[in-house]
């Protein structure tokens, strides 16, 4: 897979985002190549403008769509999908990131400033938030999309890992434990003590039945 983000701020993603963890492992192994891109190079304007003031007036400053059909003009393939991170975009969830993971090629648009101007959707195939609340810029929600798009990709992680996250089949992950068995009086549940796998794949399904009950009754079907 390939990855092109399309943003003001390419240091965000370099320092650190990039080259850690599961990222990194993955680009490492070739599995997704991941570009960071200014698409301030691609302004038609010899000092690089990428914003103008809003017609009709009012405040801030609105991405001008030069640059950012240009980009996009010398990126896009066939296989291509253009993704704008924008708040007024669809919710995203675990399904978009297991949709997106099929494509070979996608290409992130990262806004700033008060958005983009209304002609740069036409060039979108989809328009996504990751939640009811507003950032500075698209890069955090880029960063969110890659994280979640890369993991699923086959030989990223474990398939097992996968399965049995939280989200899959409409239920949350059911409730993990590690050493010590006994802790401040509480204790393991015995059940994943004995080794009686049955029981143990038993007491994970009715963990996450319960706790997506409680917690995210919304999802559970």
């Amino acid at each position: 897979m390939k990855i092109d983000i399309l943003t003001l701020f390419p240091e965000m993603f370099e320092n650190g985002f990039l080259s850690s963890s599961i990222i990194k492992r993955a680009i490492q192994k070739k599995l997704v190549e991941i570009n960071v891109i200014n698409f301030r190079k691609y302004s038609p304007l010899k000092n690089g403008q990428v914003d103008d003031t809003p017609y009709g007036g009012g405040p801030g400053m609105v991405l001008r769509p030069e640059p950012i059909f240009n980009a996009i003009d010398e990126l896009k393939k066939d296989d291509t999908i253009v993704i704008m991170l924008t708040p007024d975009g669809q919710k995203y969830n675990q399904k978009f990131a297991k949709k997106f993971s099929k494509y070979k090629h996608i290409i992130l648009l990262c806004g700033h400033y008060e958005g983009f101007d209304e002609r740069v959707r036409t060039i979108c195939d989809f328009e996504i938030s990751i939640g009811d609340f507003i950032l500075t810029g698209g890069e955090i929600p880029a960063m969110v999309l890659t994280d979640s798009i890369v993991r699923l990709i086959n030989g990223v992680i474990k398939s097992e890992s996968v399965e049995n996250e939280s989200f899959n089949n409409n239920l949350l992950d059911y409730a993990n434990y590690t050493k010590p068995s006994v802790y401040r009086g509480m204790k393991v549940p015995d059940v994943l003590l004995n080794g009686d796998h049955k029981k143990i794949d038993e007491f994970r399904k009715n963990s996450q039945i319960e706790k997506t009950s409680k917690r995210r009754p919304d999802i559970i079907k």
